[in-house]
């Protein structure tokens, strides 16, 4: 499979460096998000490591069809989907939550969204959680290309910031014994943002919820053109139980 240049950037990032991958290994923080200005946002490894909860269950009622977990983590969303019977694939740019999620029973290729994916344009389903909105700093340049990911029509779920925010900004990762990453570009969006992001680019909200301190839009990928719009409609559906194998591996 080709990487793009974007695909390679992310895979040097140290969000998937020694911290981030300690922790998933492990299964426990603490881990934290830092901006330059002293901003520190704790990431919830251990929610991330255990299975689906209560409110994850809501966004895994919602999925159709094929699924696309872009950002997979450890794979509690694939796994949890596969335990459903829904054809799901993980991705990942860490070879540690990759290998965690094939240890929960879930198929996962060590891959960014950027490099050519298996199933180009076939996801009924894609998904980014636990705020990968942010990837890579530019959320309108991961929408465009989730459009060309995901089938006409398909269904997009984010999880977004609880507060009306539209930032871009520089991170690294820390842990609690001075343990630093560095810096890479991230970004936070809440739901009036994300709207106002996708709109121009035919992407749709569809619907937005907030459990438990939690906050997710579900937004409708763009139409197909007019004259496409005869085209079967059951492209894709061959993709297969098993993605073929991550050569990185």
């Amino acid at each position: 499979m080709a990487e793009t240049d974007a695909g390679s950037r992310l895979r040097r990032l140290h969000w998937y460096g020694d911290l981030y991958s300690e922790a998933i290994r492990s299964g426990r923080g603490p881990l934290f998000l830092c901006r330059a200005d002293g901003w520190m946002l704790p990431l919830e490894i251990e929610r991330w490591c255990a299975a689906a909860d209560e409110v994850d269950q809501e966004v895994l009622r919602r999925c159709h069809g094929t699924v696309l977990d872009i950002g997979c983590g450890p794979g509690r969303f694939a796994a949890a989907l596969r335990a459903r019977r829904h054809e799901v694939l993980g991705i990942d740019v860490s070879a540690v939550a990759v290998q965690r999620t094939r240890d929960n029973g879930a198929n996962a290729l060590r891959l960014s969204v950027y490099d050519r994916l298996p199933g180009e344009g076939d996801w009924d389903t894609t998904l980014l959680m636990d705020g990968n909105i942010g990837i890579g700093g530019d959320p309108a340049a991961l929408l465009r290309r989730i459009a060309d990911i995901t089938v006409p029509n398909g269904l997009l779920l984010v999880e977004v910031a609880t507060v009306d925010v539209d930032e871009r900004v520089t991170v690294h990762l820390a842990d609690s014994s001075g343990g630093r990453g560095d810096h890479f570009a991230w970004a936070r969006v809440g739901v009036e943002a994300l709207s106002r992001l996708a709109r121009p680019i035919g992407w749709r909200l569809d619907d937005h919820w907030t459990v438990d301190g939690r906050a997710f839009a579900a937004l409708r990928a763009p139409s197909p053109p007019q004259h496409e719009e005869g085209r079967d409609r059951d492209r894709g559906r061959g993709l297969g139980a098993q993605p073929p194998a991550d050569p990185r591996q």
